[in-house]
């Protein structure tokens, strides 16, 4: 039998908090680990050596930026999935910038919050279709892929498919340094500034050539 999935759940909105613990209860394959009203709950929590494979993250919490929790809960090896109500470029940028592993509208489907704990925890990154054309630069030229060498298209294809660098990493037969490096120059190349923009680019092209 699989292991089941653990989730935290941190908001400080009762109801909503509440709704999605219910979601994960009701599923086979998921289970709850802990719920909180903020950040000092969790890390207090965390404090006491307990761990999760996944946090839902509330983006608003009333005791401080949920954005500065985010490397100490990676560091503490669980993903992150920010659940906000933003939808704004500035507000995703700043969460990919973070190092979150998903980004989830509150108003969301309760399927999607279970859809995306589930890629995350499958080492895919998971974000809405439309938050990643709308994180998409609109004035890049269509064959500017064509700038890039054979190896880092390589890791453009697995970018696209929501692959972290630690798979990327297995999958090419390098280190997840090397994968970081390419994945720096490629965006510097394009002129973006993270791993949505360039899957997004990349999915416009792969269109653009049907």
């Amino acid at each position: 039998m699989a292991e089941l999935i653990s989730v935290a759940v941190v908001d400080d909105h009762p109801l909503l908090r509440m709704g999605v613990a219910n979601s994960i209860d009701q599923t086979g394959d998921l289970q709850l680990a802990g719920q909180f009203a903020d950040a000092a709950s969790l890390k207090a929590w965390m404090d006491a050596g307990k761990r999760a494979d996944v946090v839902l993250l509330d983006r608003s919490l009333p005791d401080m930026d949920a954005l500065d929790m985010v490397s100490d809960i990676r560091e503490a090896g669980m993903k992150v999935i920010m659940l906000t109500i933003a939808d704004t470029e500035e507000e995703i940028s700043e969460a990919i910038s973070a190092g979150v592993d998903g980004y989830v509208i509150k108003s969301s489907e309760p399927d999607h919050v279970l859809s995306a704990i589930r890629s995350v925890c499958a080492g895919q990154s998971s974000f809405p279709l439309n938050i990643m054309q709308s994180m998409a630069r609109g004035e890049i030229a269509h064959n500017a892929l064509e700038a890039l060498t054979p190896r880092e298209m390589e890791i453009v294809e697995f970018v696209k498919q929501g692959l972290s660098n630690k798979i990327i990493a297995y999958n090419l037969k390098l280190s997840e340094n090397t994968v970081r490096n390419h994945l720096r120059n490629i965006m510097e190349k394009l002129g973006l500034k993270n791993r949505v923009q360039v899957a997004t680019l990349a999915m416009k092209e792969d269109r653009r050539r049907r």
